[in-house]
């Protein structure tokens, strides 16, 4: 069954966009996926169809009415869960998108201005997710980004299902360095166990290098993940990962 993603936005220009190239944009033209984009403006009906109004109890910027925002939902609403991008919601993680992947896809509200009036996510049964600590200028980019992460994870769009596998996050690490040909560039060799043919050698160094820098660049990852191994399984402490 295709993967469906509706986009409701007031730039529909913005689509797909980088999801028509490479990974997405094969599996896009290969039907594992779909894009249907819907203009927001086209639900403004009267006051010269306008899709903001200025906030009640003052302050700067506008706000996208709850009337308008709440037809162009109703028109695409279905078992599929419908998420609106803002710096205020939950942050958006592996396991998140991991699961909308093997869902039936997803409904998505870029927010502009301000914001969105708060009664028509909630009149709407809408979540609140964010894509990152900071603040864009509108949800479209944040959309782009959850799109891209989770139509990847879609069966069938990665050749190498095990590349899903061992990606950061995906065991509640970072990933381990990557190295590739030629085996010594500008005085830096690669490491020698990469070369040694030892695939058990080669797992255990991977592991070790993925909990070194996990623990040195996302300590919050690190705890996270100590708190899901055995009692006395607790990794002791690795040399950093190597550098670049």
């Amino acid at each position: 069954m295709t993967w469906r993603a509706t986009v409701l936005t007031l730039f529909p220009g913005m689509f797909p966009g980088p999801l028509g190239h490479s990974l997405a944009g094969r599996a896009l033209a290969h039907g594992l996926w779909s894009l249907d984009v819907r203009d927001i403006r086209d639900h403004a009906g009267g006051r010269g169809g306008r899709v903001d109004d200025a906030p009640f109890g003052g302050g700067a910027g506008m706000v996208m009415r709850p009337d308008v925002v709440s037809a162009a939902l109703a028109g695409v609403q279905d078992s599929r869960p419908a998420i609106y991008l803002t710096p205020r919601g939950r942050r958006l993680t592996q396991p998140d998108v991991a699961g909308l992947a093997q869902g039936p896809g997803v409904i998505l509200l870029c927010g502009r201005y301000e914001g969105v009036d708060q009664r028509a996510l909630e009149a709407c049964g809408v979540q609140e997710v964010s894509a990152g600590d900071y603040v864009l200028s509108g949800g479209e980019p944040a959309a782009l980004v959850l799109l891209d992460a989770s139509v990847r994870l879609v069966p069938g769009v990665m050749g190498d299902a095990e590349s899903g596998t061992e990606e950061s996050f995906s065991s509640g690490l970072l990933e381990y360095p990557h190295y590739t040909r030629p085996a010594e560039w500008c005085g830096r060799a690669v490491p020698d166990v990469l070369l040694s043919g030892n695939h058990a050698a080669i797992r255990a160094w991977r592991q070790a290098q993925a909990e070194a820098v996990t623990r040195d660049r996302r300590p919050d990852l690190w705890a996270g993940y100590v708190q899901t191994l055995p009692p006395r399984a607790t990794p002791k402490p690795a040399a950093r990962a190597a550098a670049p």
